[in-house]
């Protein structure tokens, strides 16, 4: 399933949920919110609309351990790959979700969110299942925040596999490019073990001006364009209003301002961690 076998790659979209139809893939009982539907067609008449070929879907934790919405969406569509949520002992074994087009397993560790939401699996579930995500083959990606990633930093460098951030690392616009916790995203992306998801709008809900991410976006950029990432976060979950992704891609391209750069982006570097 490597995205050349496939059709021609023109970007990819690397944070994508899907739900429903609930009629045929129902929410888990236990879960914190209850989405909208967001079906497959909406999702890949956003994609041609961006002008973009291959996505990332990310397994919500409303849907607890149930698969079978993305596992059909990744057996049917080449051009997708998969992210999931699981922890130690809910899967017999990690081997063969790369070949049902899964690159990777999600886990989340965020200040203010007290104990783990449902669904969702945790900072310490990723450092038990390390090992066994490497052998494997997959990545782990992990939601956090600023405020939290100083803590967590030193254990992140000693994982045996790589890390996809979400979110651009939940910077906080007013705290600027110079708060510590920004900085260690920085040292991380730097070096070459993390890939951060420029994906700034989530953190800028309560700013009065959305440019007041560029200077973030910039960073990240100066530390390892090779490291870098662009998602759309569609449907844009508990965000009112929604945003146009249209809108939050062609942000991207202003603030990247240089067209071989996006390309990388967009196009080189999900080839390689997801293709």
């Amino acid at each position: 399933m490597s995205a050349s076998n496939t059709q021609p790659v023109t970007g990819w979209d690397c944070h994508a949920h899907l739900f429903g139809p609930y009629a045929k893939f129902p929410l888990a009982a236990d879960r914190s919110y209850t989405p909208p539907e967001a079906l497959q067609e909406q999702y890949l008449a956003l994609l041609a609309r961006l002008g973009l070929s291959h996505g990332v879907l990310v397994h919500p934790s409303a849907y607890g351990e149930d698969y079978a919405l993305l596992f059909n969406a990744l057996a049917a569509l080449p051009q997708l790959r998969g992210v999931i949520v699981a922890r130690p002992g809910s899967l017999p074994s990690l081997k063969g979700l790369r070949e049902k087009g899964v690159r990777a397993l999600r886990y989340s560790h965020r200040s203010g969110a007290g104990a783990n939401f449902a669904g969702s699996a945790s900072f310490d579930d990723l450092t038990q299942m390390a090992g066994s995500l490497a052998d494997a083959g997959l990545h782990a990606e992990l939601w956090t925040d600023c405020k939290v990633l100083p803590g967590i930093a030193q254990a992140l460098q000693a994982l045996p596999v790589p890390v996809v951030i979400d979110h651009m690392g939940g910077f906080d616009a007013n705290a600027g490019i110079n708060d510590p916790g920004f900085r260690v995203l920085l040292s991380l992306v730097e070096s070459g073990k993390a890939w951060v998801k420029l994906c700034a709008y989530r953190n800028l809900l309560t700013s009065q001006d959305a440019e007041a991410g560029e200077p973030f976006h910039q960073a990240l950029l100066q530390a390892n364009p090779g490291r870098l990432l662009w998602g759309s976060d569609w449907p844009h979950l508990r965000v009112a209003p929604e945003p146009d992704a249209a809108q939050l891609l062609a942000m991207f391209k202003r603030w990247t301002a240089n067209d071989a750069l996006a390309s990388r982006i967009l196009v080189d570097n999900p080839n390689a961690l997801y293709g």
